[in-house]
């Protein structure tokens, strides 16, 4: 029945009087019985006449289940009035996203906009989970390619070729990441290819802002977005962390304590590469530093998104941000006001220790992090000593157990069997694919409600990299990938890898303005 749901301006446009957000639902509601069967007659025929396939499907199954009912229309009108109302419920509040946009990113802890979902808060959630798939859909994993860890594109053409263009974003730079640890066999380069690309340098991500004035406004601010590549393969890398905790020196406070693993490879340079001679870390503050200099006086946000060990690395960064306090500004009247600072992770997994977690609660740091109860990568590392273990403070406190994690934030669980369009799976790699979280995300409407893609997200993208989809639906599995594995023809009619543009490493100014994020870290005038 819920494909005869249209989009909520249409639903609300078949209304006598559409109520502003400020008045309650039951007065929307406030209808006799011929009403609400003109708008169900209404409703029928213009779904009758859509083209959308499976509307007189749906139809038909739901006149042949109520078979044998007093009054089948009445039934069928009746399912169709209670599935619209919880749809124009989940739509009450605020037109435009520029009205709660605090809200929506965490103000907070997405009290009230999670059951059921926000309309703005989804846009949002699925919009920033793209940056992340954007990041995995642009980087080259080819053990035999010879540019095997770098991304496929320049940074003027990656949103573009990602059919993202008309977010308006521009990416100010990339991020490099360099590590001891053995994270997957991509991150190990053939001697062979050294002179091409890096014995030590990985993608990971980018920096980009917001620089088209129509979606600042609907925005209601500037933007400034980073996104961490997760890893391509799934469990593997987990089982190479040293599930050890490291106090995190970005402060004086040895207490605050991370993964030894991500601290690696988020805090790790090799002086002997020019995309590694800034550590991540020092990429990230410097770039945040350089762009809250730059459009200091307008409304700014800062976004970090990733799924996995992405999400895990966003959320570091978030906090080594806010710590470092380069979300505090002053403005002409000396007055210091704080940027907020959001985490939108998928599937990832804890961070750090209790202590981790409260000093990002401190810092006002919020997450919203998006899960699969199927999945297990959340789950880890922390699997005795966690945030659910009542005597998890008295660990650290007294025991000083040292494998003791706490999630941060809040926590959007999803379940993978509520939605028909998925298979039952044992591949656990499904579980914890993004763009799987991405069409759960779609679906989702609330508590003990219906699946139904609200967005219509074309369900063909949980198989870009998966085999999850149900095979009547005819999508191959894995199938996004690059045409002719990237192979051209050059001048001479021979099949080749193409040279690709210069890889960018990093803008002159780097060491100049992750110099002044030091300075204004250490700056007794910008406590809050």
């Amino acid at each position: 029945m819920a494909c005869l749901i249209s989009s909520p301006n249409l639903v609300q446009g078949m209304l006598v009087e559409q109520p502003s957000h400020n008045q309650s639902f039951s007065h929307a509601w406030n209808l006799n019985k011929t009403s609400n069967h003109a708008l169900f007659s209404k409703r029928c025929r213009l779904t009758k006449n859509r083209s959308f396939k499976s509307s007189r499907t749906v139809r038909s199954a739901l006149v042949e289940r109520l078979q044998g009912s007093s009054s089948v229309e009445e039934e069928i009108e009746s399912e169709f009035i209670r599935e619209l109302k919880q749809d124009l419920q989940a739509e009450e509040g605020p037109r435009f996203l520029r009205e709660i946009w605090r809200e929506v990113q965490g103000l907070n802890d997405w009290e009230g906009l999670l059951d059921p979902l926000n309309s703005h808060l989804r846009q949002e959630i699925l919009r920033y989970g793209e940056f992340a798939q954007s990041s995995y859909d642009s980087f080259d994993f080819d053990p035999h390619s010879k540019y095997c860890g770098s991304c496929k594109y320049g940074r003027a053409e990656l949103f573009e070729r990602m059919d993202m263009a008309h977010y308006g974003y521009h990416i100010c730079r990339y991020l490099y990441a360099t590590s001891n640890i053995n994270l997957e066999k991509f991150f190990r380069k053939s001697s062979s290819i050294r002179s091409i690309w890096s014995p030590h340098a990985n993608w990971m991500g980018y920096v980009a802002v917001t620089s088209d004035e129509e979606e600042i406004e609907r925005l209601g601010r500037r933007d400034i977005l980073i996104v961490w590549r997760g890893t391509v393969t799934y469990l593997e890398w987990i089982h190479d962390l040293k599930n050890i905790l490291r106090p995190a020196h970005f402060r004086d406070n040895p207490l605050v304590q991370i993964e030894s693993g991500f601290n690696d490879l988020y805090t790790t340079k090799e002086e002997n590469c020019k995309f590694c001679s800034f550590s991540a870390r020092e990429q990230v503050l410097a770039e945040v530093k350089r762009l809250v200099e730059r459009f200091k006086g307008e409304k700014l946000s800062i976004t970090v998104t990733g799924h996995s060990l992405g999400g895990a690395l966003a959320l570091l960064s978030a906090y080594d941000i806010a710590e470092m306090r380069l979300n505090i500004v002053r403005d002409e009247k000396k007055k210091t006001k704080k940027i907020p600072v959001t985490v939108y992770s998928f599937a990832s997994p804890r961070v750090g220790n209790l202590k981790f977690k409260e000093r990002c609660d401190e810092l006002e740091v919020k997450q919203l992090r998006v899960v699969n109860v199927h999945d297990k990568v959340p789950t880890m590392p922390g699997l005795i000593a966690n945030e659910k273990n009542k005597l998890q403070k008295y660990l650290e406190d007294t025991v000083h157990f040292p494998w003791s994690y706490a999630h941060v934030g809040t926590e959007f669980a999803l379940d993978q069997t509520h939605s028909p369009f998925l298979k039952p799976s044992a591949d656990l790699s499904c579980a914890h694919n993004l763009e799987a979280h991405l069409h759960l995300v779609d679906g989702y409407r609330g508590k003990g409600r219906k699946f139904s893609l609200a967005n219509k997200r074309d369900i063909a993208l949980v198989n870009k990299d998966s085999d999850f989809l149900k095979s009547e639906y005819g999508i191959p599995p894995r199938w996004r990938q690059d045409h002719n594995k990237g192979m051209v023809r050059n001048s001479e009619g021979r099949w080749v890898v193409p040279d690709r543009a210069r890889v960018e490493h990093h803008p002159p100014d780097t060491a100049h303005h992750f110099a002044l994020a030091m300075k204004v870290a250490h700056d007794p005038q910008f406590n809050v």
